[in-house]
């Protein structure tokens, strides 16, 4: 890439090239935004955003934009929203959240409109959610959930309602879970999962359940996986990764498997990857990244490669991206 960065984010717009956006780098928290080319494997800038920012999300709507929204810079928690259009390569402010948060989960629903929901400020772990409306750029509440957390994750399910699960909140990390409904913007509790997680991945499978894996939680760094199944709303355990692990990412490839990617552990970053098996519910090892990372991006192409880029690496933060094939 351009810039190193990590804890960015990475969207595949409609064109099939990767816009990276924000993160830190080492000078700070980024504002830059690049462009990957699958077709030359070329880096090329595209426009800054306004707000420099940190742990923000990146939605893409269905009018082909990229909501960026919150985050976290220097020492401000942010509320502000802005649109990047791929065919002007610029962006635009949009309709600010009614709260500052950092470390929260967006969901594109089926009706077009994203859900933000939980997150963290300097002293509150929020429960609340809203509603962004790209028809009108404007941000709305919807009910809250049942605990404010963080550094959770959130899904949508093939039946349209959004999964979030885990996370940390006052009583530290959680193994409790809830879903959104869109049509009535009421949460309701699901089953719990059977370990507290948090910086945990959540993977949507071709069958429809939701695969959870790893993270952190009071017994370290976690190998733990576990199914959700929306017919039953119950967690059943599957196999265990080979390595616990958190801050990885997670990705569905065309085949059905999971790809899991690197991931921080007390003595180090993983460059180990594996691959989860829906069939049989067993994890293997796959060729390792070149460099072992942590709060980096994963973006499965168009053309079924997976696009890694940046990151930490023993604290150090990185501009290398790599593909798996």
């Amino acid at each position: 890439m351009t810039f190193a960065r990590a804890a960015h984010t990475a969207s595949v717009l409609t064109n099939g090239k990767v816009l990276v956006a924000g993160g830190f780098e080492a000078n700070g928290n980024a504002n830059t935004a690049e462009l990957y080319d699958l077709t030359t494997g070329l880096w090329s800038k595209t426009g800054n955003m306004s707000t420099w920012r940190i742990y923000h999300t990146a939605s893409l709507l269905n009018n082909g934009k990229i909501l960026v929204a919150a985050g976290y810079y220097s020492s401000s928690y942010l509320n502000t929203a802005e649109l990047y259009d791929s065919t002007t390569g610029l962006w635009a402010k949009t309709g600010n959240m009614s709260t500052e948060r950092t470390y929260h989960a967006a969901s594109l629903l089926n009706n077009g409109k994203v859900s933000v929901a939980g997150g963290f400020d300097s002293s509150e772990y929020f429960n609340t959610a809203e509603l962004y409306d790209p028809s009108t750029e404007l941000w709305t509440k919807t009910s809250n959930m049942s605990i404010g957390r963080y550094f959770h994750t959130a899904t949508r399910l093939n039946n349209g309602k959004v999964l979030v699960a885990g996370g940390y909140s006052y009583d530290g990390y959680s193994n409790t879970a809830e879903l959104y409904d869109p049509l009535t913007g009421i949460w309701t509790r699901t089953g719990n999962m059977s370990i507290e997680r948090s910086y945990h991945t959540a993977s949507l499978l071709n069958n429809g359940q939701v695969l959870v894996a790893g993270g952190y939680d009071y017994n370290g760094y976690s190998s733990n996986a576990e199914l959700y199944d929306p017919s039953t709303e119950l967690w059943t355990k599957t196999g265990s990764m080979n390595i616990g692990r958190t801050s990885h990412t997670a990705s569905l490839l065309n085949n059905g498997e999971v790809l899991v990617t690197g991931g921080y552990v007390s003595n180090g970053y993983w460059n180990t990857a594996e691959l989860y098996d829906s069939l049989t519910g067993v994890w293997t090892y796959t060729t390792s990244l070149s460099t072992g990372r942590s709060f980096h991006t994963a973006s499965v192409l168009t053309n079924g490669k997976v696009l890694v880029a940046g990151g930490y690496d023993n604290r150090n933060v990185l501009n290398s991206a790599e593909l798996y094939v």
